[in-house]
């Protein structure tokens, strides 16, 4: 693996992604991440999993400099696929907690609302999506996604707003469930964790996958449908000009 790790202690696994200081995603680390959750899936000695990133990120988001570069046929791939690992997370059986080790951006924020417990580091990071102010579309599914953490409202005004928040904002509002200093962040994630694990598997399983049935349902969406507008949106003279802009303005800074 290139962008993430995997260790598996006793019943725990631990993921860390690990592409360069951002944790930008793109699409190896998709695919890289899908064949991860895959394998613990199937792996019966695992029970739960930590996911976490490394130095003060958890992740940036998306990789705007690569992903700027994809043709059409890349893009939609890229999508579709992103799509598939999110529905994957949601549906994964197992206790799945979110170690956020710092700055946790739209793609980013993705990732640890499929989990089912968050601690983040305390300090000047931020959470959320803000893919509206960068020119994305968001699909339906997405607002699902996170409404389900937030609750309708604030979902929906947060998203038009590209809002994004603080730790303790995080914490006020559910997005994340513990806010600690960073040294703690996994060690408080692990607890959480190994806390879960005192129960029956399948009991637990089976009782959270319940609870998720209706979002399940609404991700289920057709893909093609649910994207269409992010893609037709991607392709215009207007966004291409802002993702223009702004890998440039990322170029810049990894050479600064």
């Amino acid at each position: 693996m290139q962008t993430i790790s995997t260790t598996i202690e006793g019943d725990i696994a631990t993921i860390r992604l690990q592409r360069g200081r951002a944790n930008a995603i793109n699409q190896l680390l998709i695919s890289e991440l899908t064949q991860a959750i895959l394998e613990l899936k199937a792996n019966e000695q695992v029970r739960g999993v930590m996911l976490t990133g490394q130095g003060e990120f958890f992740s940036a988001g998306l990789d705007l400099i690569e992903i700027y570069e994809y043709n059409e046929i890349k893009v939609l791939d890229f999508w579709r696929d992103f799509d598939r690992l999110l529905r994957l997370m949601v549906a994964f059986p197992k206790p799945l907690v979110n170690a956020i080790t710092g700055h946790c951006e739209a793609g980013g924020t993705l990732f640890t609302l499929c989990a089912d417990y968050r601690v983040m580091a305390e300090g000047p990071y931020r959470i959320g999506l803000n893919e509206v102010e960068i020119g994305i579309v968001i699909p339906e599914t997405i607002y699902h996604l996170y409404s389900f953490a937030l609750g309708r409202n604030k979902a929906y005004q947060y998203l038009l707003d590209g809002k994004m928040h603080s730790p303790q904002e995080a914490l006020s509002n559910g997005l994340v469930q513990a806010v600690v200093p960073l040294a703690e962040v996994e060690q408080v994630a692990l607890t959480k964790l190994k806390g879960y694990l005192k129960f029956s598997t399948r009991v637990w399983a089976q009782s959270k996958l319940n609870f998720r049935n209706a979002l399940l349902m609404r991700l289920r969406t057709d893909f093609q449908t649910s994207f269409e507008p992010t893609f037709k949106q991607w392709w215009t003279e207007e966004s291409r000009t802002h993702f223009r802009h702004l890998a440039e303005r990322l170029k810049g800074g990894k050479q600064g």
